[in-house]
């Protein structure tokens, strides 16, 4: 017996060394953590279950016999993060790169079936030289199947994706299809074809950070959610991001202990509108004196500055933010700006998370590039994602709502249940100089009477009492009292049931 035991230990060590000693300390010279290493981090302190530890590849060609380590360059299992269950794969680089043979994703798909079985997340952390090519076509069927758990996955548990060194090729579509996509700087990157290949085929000479970097994939292309420093870092903010979710969409986001007052006012956002109605000021002021104890996590804070997403809390209970940036081309919409916040509204939906949107928008942005590259289209799928949802919608207009833009951003019409605006605010078809060019063509050439009449135009439509007469605004609040006025109305909105009609699934203008 005692020799069995000492086998079992002999072969658990063996295992847990991955590539060995020396490949472990050359992730450690590159900045990066070794596999085990992170989901030690990620997870609470000894939660850690593993699956298929001893699990070796089948491949026989090229000499792939003599070498077979246990774990086959991944690690499975599941844990908890702040006490609730979660499950992880980690790709080991010391173990053949980290490439993806047919059992390597086997295991990746054994615990995403059991993720769904179960009912709980599955953060994936990415490390790969991507398909193991001595595999061929097997490998390339591994990720195939990764990808159909995915797509089954998405909207049921909520998906992370952790990118911790390279993933190219066939690779990035499982990350592309999960809810949230954080990268490491300086020492993860995500690209289709590597630098080689887009010289050979482009002429173009890009390093591999140029192309698909953190920075890239942060402020360029949307690919990814968020950037850090350090892998430490990036599973720290990770361990943050899930306290606010749910474990599935069976299940409501977790309640936390909050210790702000829910009727607690703010003097300061009765000054927060500058008097001049073109003069900006900064939202986010604004989402951190409304959640509890001003936690924000801002989602995609590098991209599409113009809106900003993320999750507070109210009472302790998870709220998704979509709220218009000011500082940032006034606030318009534009083709970014509305793919990021329609994304975030549909994930919101999809796991029962309230919707909190702040708006002040002058319009969509005007111009040939923005037609040319499908703003319309792209602005219908905000408009789509908000009137799909069946959450709880509150609504706050703190200044402008000019426009389709007015519509678009959580109106009344689109099924949001509290509609608010302050004293602030101004709801009209446009702003009152160009209405105004419209409406008296005819007297341009008198300055002194347009300037009457733009006068006339903002006495009338520059408040919010125009939209307040027709029920559009259920109340105009004073700025103060906006957490107050928001923790009531979602707390009545606990309760809420609706439904849409029954279909096979939307067509969202994609």
């Amino acid at each position: 017996m005692k020799d069995i035991l000492e086998e079992l230990e002999a072969r658990r060590g063996a295992a847990r060394s991955g590539g060995g000693e020396r490949r472990g300390e050359a992730q450690h010279s590159k900045g990066k953590l070794t596999a085990r290493e992170r989901i030690e981090l990620l997870l609470d302190e000894g939660s850690f279950e593993e699956f298929d530890m001893f699990v070796a590849h089948r491949c026989t060609d090229f000499g792939m016999e003599k070498d077979r380590p246990a774990g086959d360059g991944v690690v499975t299992g599941w844990g908890t993060v702040n006490g609730r269950m979660v499950y992880v794969f980690s790709q080991d680089f010391t173990v053949f790169g980290g490439s993806l043979s047919e059992t390597h994703a086997q295991k990746i798909c054994k615990i995403m079936d059991m993720a769904l079985q179960n009912g709980a997340p599955v953060i994936g952390i990415n490390d790969s030289g991507g398909a193991r090519i001595q595999e061929g076509v097997a490998s390339l069927a591994g990720y195939a199947e990764v990808f159909q758990r995915n797509i089954m996955a998405s909207g049921v548990v909520p998906q992370i994706s952790l990118i911790m060194g390279p993933c190219a090729g066939g690779a990035v579509y499982s990350p592309a299809m999960t809810d949230f996509i954080f990268m490491v700087k300086d020492t993860s990157y995500m690209f289709v074809t590597g630098p080689d290949v887009v010289k050979t085929v482009t002429n173009e000479q890009v390093t591999a950070e140029e192309l698909g970097g953190a920075s890239t994939h942060t402020r360029k292309s949307s690919v990814a959610d968020g950037a850090y420093e350090n892998d430490v870092e990036a599973l720290a903010e990770t361990r943050r991001l899930i306290d606010f979710l749910p474990k599935s969409n069976r299940e409501k986001a977790p309640v936390r202990p909050f210790f702000d007052a829910p009727d607690r006012l703010e003097p300061s956002l009765d000054t927060l509108i500058p008097d001049n109605p073109n003069q900006p000021y900064d939202m986010k002021e604004l989402i951190q004196k409304i959640g509890d104890e001003g936690d924000f996590f801002e989602i995609q804070r590098d991209f599409a500055g113009n809106i900003i997403t993320g999750f507070i809390r109210i009472e302790g209970q998870s709220v998704g933010v979509v709220a218009n940036q000011p500082m940032v081309l006034a606030g318009c919409l534009d083709i970014d700006a509305s793919r990021k916040a329609a994304r975030f509204v549909r994930f919101c939906d999809a796991f029962e998370i309230p919707i909190l949107t702040f708006v002040d928008v002058p319009g969509f942005l005007p111009g040939t590039s923005q037609e040319y590259g499908g703003v319309i289209k792209h602005g219908a799928k905000l408009l789509f994602a908000y009137g799909e949802a069946t959450v709880p919608k509150v609504t706050v207009i703190t200044r402008k709502a000019y426009g389709g833009a007015y519509d678009v951003m959580a109106s009344k019409h689109l099924r949001g249940d509290f509609n608010y605006a302050w004293p602030t605010a101004e709801i009209a078809v446009m702003g009152a100089k160009g209405a105004v060019e419209i409406l008296y063509r005819s007297e341009l050439a008198d300055r002194d009477r347009i300037a009457g009449r733009v006068k006339d135009y903002e006495d009338r439509f520059a408040n919010p009492f125009v939209a307040a007469e027709k029920g559009f605004i259920d109340e105009v609040i004073m700025p103060h009292s906006t957490r107050r006025r928001v923790a009531r109305a979602f707390a009545a909105l606990r309760g809420k049931k609706l439904s849409n009609p029954w279909k096979k699934h939307d067509n969202i203008p994609l």
